[in-house]
């Protein structure tokens, strides 16, 4: 991994040049984080795209390829420039927030490492996010997407039902779901899946029978070998999923069921969260399963469902 990421940082929209220093202790940090950290590749691939744009606008703002003496030096203006340029790239204010999040945890590292001491980063004000609520389908909606009628034999078809309801009926993260092998297939007779999420945290979700037959099917038809450490789902060619193919599966559909733009693979997940809260799931309960670290993160599905909460209250509550 670690070798693939400096190809990526040094050859990215063009070669950009670093310095010998830079490039190992850039090497250096992907590897805490892979190693000792436990990221996923996922979070290494973002931490390495981010610290590259910083550095491709850095080697651009200094006229020389950056060295580590360099990231000593910087100031917050020099930070400022750098948001300012991503802004006019009409780079969301989320990215961006989590872009100074990435590159504050690398200079972080390189002052514990003794490599180099600059607080420039932690007096620029994180990017304002807009307050933002989950959109979900509704039951209806999210049902037709994820029926397995007239799936026959192709196995394409098939496939995309399969990933659909794992999204849907057990809440995973499209790249959970297509991070599974072949030996974790939730087959009939395993209903139970075991998930590492993010931050390496791991949890138990459970499978619905309509899930396990939907792999079932999709492994029954599916045209090439899959061995025991083989990813379960493949594309056309035989090679992992990419999540793509379901993006624009679920794209196509939105005409064809008269589905909103917000339908998306990850609205699904939202919409297995307000389902589960609307039919009177526990708060904590969700969070288990969505692997939420923190249940604040899961209370965003209240504000979905304030209107069941609102009746609830106005049923339950002795004064109302």
């Amino acid at each position: 991994m670690t070798k693939d990421a400096i190809a990526r940082l040094l050859n990215a929209e063009g070669e950009l040049p670093l310095a010998d220093d830079l490039v190992r202790a850039a090497a250096a940090w992907f590897d805490y984080l892979t190693h000792e950290r436990a990221a996923s590749p996922a979070s290494v691939a973002s931490y390495e795209r981010d610290l590259r744009q910083f550095l491709e606008f850095l080697a651009r703002d200094l006229g020389h390829p950056p060295c580590l003496a360099d990231l000593a030096r910087i100031d917050v203006k020099v930070v400022r420039r750098f948001l300012a340029a991503r802004r006019r790239k009409r780079i969301a204010s989320r990215s961006l927030a989590r872009t100074v999040s990435a590159l504050r945890t690398f200079y972080r590292w390189l002052e514990a490492t003794g490599k180099v001491s600059n607080r420039a980063l932690t007096q620029v004000a994180m990017p304002r996010l807009p307050h933002t609520v989950p959109k979900p389908l509704t039951v209806d909606k999210a049902a037709a997407l994820v029926s397995d009628e007239a799936q026959a034999d192709d196995w394409i078809d098939a496939r995309d039902v399969a990933v659909m309801l794992l999204l849907y009926g057990a809440g995973l993260r499209i790249s959970e779901a297509l991070s599974l092998l072949r030996r974790d297939a939730p087959i009939p007779g395993r209903d139970v899946l075991r998930i590492v999420g993010k931050g390496g945290k791991e949890r138990l979700v459970p499978v619905l029978p309509v899930t396990q037959r939907a792999v079932e099917r999709y492994l029954a038809h599916c045209p090439y070998p899959l061995t025991p450490e083989t990813p379960l789902f493949v594309g056309a060619k035989g090679g992992p999923l990419s999540p793509r193919i379901i993006q624009l599966r679920i794209a196509r559909m939105r005409d064809e069921l008269s589905l909103p733009e917000t339908a998306t693979p990850h609205a699904l997940r939202h919409s297995f969260a307000t389902h589960l809260l609307a039919a009177g799931a526990d708060l904590r309960q969700i969070q288990e399963l969505l692997g939420h670290a923190s249940l604040s993160t899961t209370q965003v599905y209240t504000e979905v469902d304030r209107e069941r909460i609102l009746a609830v209250y106005d049923k339950a509550h002795p004064r109302a």
